[in-house]
């Protein structure tokens, strides 16, 4: 299913982030030794400045400019590290993203096929059951999980706010989340889609042209 698919895909997330938190924190270490080590060599140069020959005193501040070089060293790699573990959730934010918009349409696929229908598109339900079907066991004062389950929107898979002024896309005119492919058509008026809205798993080799594009290019 999708969601063992995706639990199994983060299964070695929390070792993956812990190991990159312990590699940076061994940085921070590693960077502050290095910067006392800078203060104990700034001190004694300071005091013996002018006990030091020529080549004493370049030597000596050659050692406190390797010091400081092996200081920016190890911040870069921080960062390399930071920039390395956010990209690394990100991914996984983003492939939650879409196998949840991936969900929604199958979830409406399956219930439209069982025999619900919506009298205004949204979330007025009405069922049509059959008397020989089995009993749903429902909860106490609370709405048949399956009509709980269709009206979600794809903008509500983020479970944020949002914008009225964030511009939207798609066939569902829906705002940009999850993974996302451009029509190849400069002229396409949409111009982004949402993967699971044009049934993609992955990104297709090649150019891409989105099914209104693909439909205009089959009249001409």
């Amino acid at each position: 299913s999708t969601v063992l698919t995706y639990l199994t895909s983060i299964e070695n997330l929390p070792c993956e982030l812990q190991r990159n938190f312990t590699l940076m924190r061994d940085l921070d270490n590693r960077t502050e030794e290095k910067k006392a080590e800078i203060d104990k060599l700034a001190e004694e140069y300071v005091a013996n400045v002018k006990n030091l020959a020529s080549q004493q005193r370049v030597e000596h501040l050659q050692k406190i400019q390797n010091a400081y070089s092996k200081c920016k060293e190890f911040s870069d790699d921080k960062v390399q590290l930071a920039m390395q573990t956010y990209e690394m959730v990100d991914k996984h934010i983003r492939r939650l993203d879409a196998d949840l918009a991936r969900f929604e349409n199958e979830l409406k696929e399956k219930l439209e096929l069982s025999g619900y229908e919506s009298t205004d598109g949204r979330g007025d339900l009405r069922v049509q059951r059959d008397k020989h079907s089995p009993r749903k066991k429902k909860i106490k004062n609370s709405p048949d999980l399956t009509e709980a389950l269709l009206p979600m929107q794809p903008s509500d898979v983020l479970d944020m706010p949002v914008d009225p002024n964030e511009p939207t896309y798609c066939l569902c005119h829906q705002v940009s989340y999850g993974e996302m492919i451009g029509c190849d058509n400069p002229d396409c008026p949409i111009e982004w889609f949402h993967f699971a809205c044009v049934d993609l798993a992955t990104k297709p080799k090649g150019k891409w042209f989105c099914p209104r594009c693909t439909q205009e290019k089959k009249k001409k």
